[in-house]
Parts: structure tokens; sequence; C-alpha cells
């Protein structure tokens, strides 16, 4: 596991708990979960940006205990990477109590992964099925909460929405029996992908939960986090695509600055990201500002020094 940060030099930020936030009654900005993308470069520029609370992307927890490999390229961290929580994918409430306490001196919490629809998640016991399985979630919220003796140490869930929503509030209700900090809606059955997210869903499983409620699902700028903040009346929005479009929309920016590019460029590069990664969030940042033409010029790029030309000989700076 490569991290700058060791147990003594605990950055500031990771001493606040993110509870707090959530009681603040201020709209707490949240980094969601993404494979390939929520990495350490990518969380440090949305922070720069208005963003308070990140997530890395979905870890594994069997292959993150087993395999010395997986944990050196899954989880990258550093001092300001906080406050920061941790997203597994189990169903076995050892092998993630396991993860979690490998993590714990480096992060502020744990996330269980309770909605991912992917084929692949679900044929593995994970994402999305552990909705239907609310006492596999229960034994795995208390191991880790037996394991970790660092009470501040957060244990949440992310998940989707059933047809049938008494089963959604039960299932909340009964993790929240179990000790979960909070829970992160996606306001989408496991069936939908691209049909409106049911926020008034959202809004009634706050209603009945004691805990904090996140609100997620195609929010694509300030305006519209705060718009679903207000309808939903949870205590912060998760974003995913609408950071990838634009890392800067929590500070206000409609569409992905200049300033941001370049930013992106020098944390990217003095973190070392690999190559296609950096270029495709470069990609994503200047899908709205780039013609048709200067796409197809652009995502044809081969190398880091092309991409670096093309952007001093485009935009000059």
């Amino acid at each position: 596991m490569k991290s700058d940060c060791i147990r003594s030099t605990i950055c500031q930020e990771r001493k606040k708990d993110p509870i707090e936030m959530f009681h603040s009654g201020q709209l707490v900005k949240v980094c969601a979960p993404m494979v390939r993308y929520s990495k350490l470069a990518f969380r440090t520029l949305v922070r720069k940006y208005g963003c308070d609370l990140c997530y890395t992307p979905m870890i594994v927890a069997a292959d993150f205990v087993r395999s010395v490999k997986a944990r050196d390229s899954e989880f990258t961290t550093n001092q300001g990477d906080c406050p920061l929580i941790v997203q597994f994918a189990a169903n076995d409430a050892r092998l993630l109590s396991d993860a979690a306490l490998i993590v714990c001196p480096y992060a502020n919490g744990i996330d269980i992964n309770c909605g991912c629809p992917q084929r692949w998640a679900m044929a593995e016991g994970y994402g999305a099925c552990l909705i239907n399985k609310p006492e596999v979630v229960r034994d795995m919220v208390k191991q880790v909460r037996n394991q970790v003796e660092n009470p501040r140490f957060s244990v949440s869930i992310k998940i989707r929405i059933h047809d049938d929503l008494t089963r959604t509030v039960d299932l909340c209700r009964k993790a929240e029996a179990a000790g979960v900090s909070w829970i992160t809606v996606h306001g989408r059955t496991v069936e939908e992908r691209h049909q409106p997210v049911h926020y008034e869903a959202i809004k009634i499983i706050k209603e009945n939960m004691s805990i904090p409620v996140i609100a997620n699902g195609d929010i694509r700028s300030l305006r519209e986090a705060e718009n679903v903040w207000h309808i939903t009346r949870t205590d912060g929005v998760m974003v995913a695509r609408g950071l990838l479009a634009n890392p800067a929309m929590f500070a206000g920016y409609e569409e992905t600055p200049l300033k941001c590019i370049w930013d992106w460029v020098d944390i990217a590069l003095e973190l070392g990201t690999p190559y296609m990664c950096f270029h495709q969030h470069l990609m994503y940042m200047m899908e709205k500002i780039t013609s048709r033409q200067e796409k197809r010029v652009f995502n044809a790029l081969s190398s880091t020094s092309a991409v670096l030309d093309y952007l001093t000989d485009h935009y000059g700076i």
C-alpha cells in the first residue's frame, strides 16, 4: 500500500469526524466512488474546488486482504487526502473487517458497496444484490465495529432502492440499528440506468432515518446539487459523472475552467498518474469546451508530451 501518510502524522482534517460535517446544517459535497477515476490525483483536484468528502474507487475486500500487490495498486493516499472514505465490495464480515483494519490508520472510514448493478459484482454476491440481504449487511457492519478500536471510524453503506420502497426503508432501519454511520442512496432501482432519479424516494428514506443520508444520482452542477439537497432534505449530495465532466462544479463553475485543467496536469504529473487515466480525465473535462474536430485530434493523442503541446498550442498557457 503506497502512502505518504504514516500513523504519527495524520493530517489535521482527518481528526475531524465527517459526521460533524453532516450535522453542520451545510450542504456536504461528496465525490463518489468511481472505478478507475476517483483515485488520489482526482481526489486532490476536486478538493481544490470545494469538495468536502472523497471516496476511493470500489476495492474488492477479499483481494485487498490477500494480496500485497492489490493493496499497492488499489489504495494510494497522502496527508492532504482527507477526509477519506474507502469503499469496499464485500459479502464476508471477517474479510471486510480485516480490510478495514488495514486502512483505518489512513482513512476516516469505510463504505460497503450495496448499490453496484454490474453483472459481475452481483454474480460475486457484491453490490446491489446486498439490498436484498440485510442480515449480511448487518453482520459486516457489526464485525467492523467490533474489530476497529477507533470509535470515530465510520462504517457507511451505499445503496439503490427497491421497487417497493418499504423494503428499502426496512433495510435502512436495520442498517442503522446495526451501527451504520450514514447511508448514501442512489435514487434508482437495480434495473434502472438512465431513467429519472427518484428524489422523492430519497426524501422518504431520509424522513425515516435518525442518521445522516446522502442523495446520489444525476447531479451535474452546484445549482442542481443545492436543489436536490433542498428537495430531499438530506445531509449531503454525492456526485460522480458530473465531477468527471467538471471537477470544479462544487465551486460553482458551469463548465471546467482552464485553470482546473492545468491544475489537473500539475497534480497528475506530480503524482505519476498513468497516461491512460491522465488523458481520459482530460477528455471528460474538455467535452464541453472543444469542437467535434478538436475532440478527434485530442482524443487521438498518445503521449503526455503530445497532450502538453496540444494544450499549450490551443490555450496558450
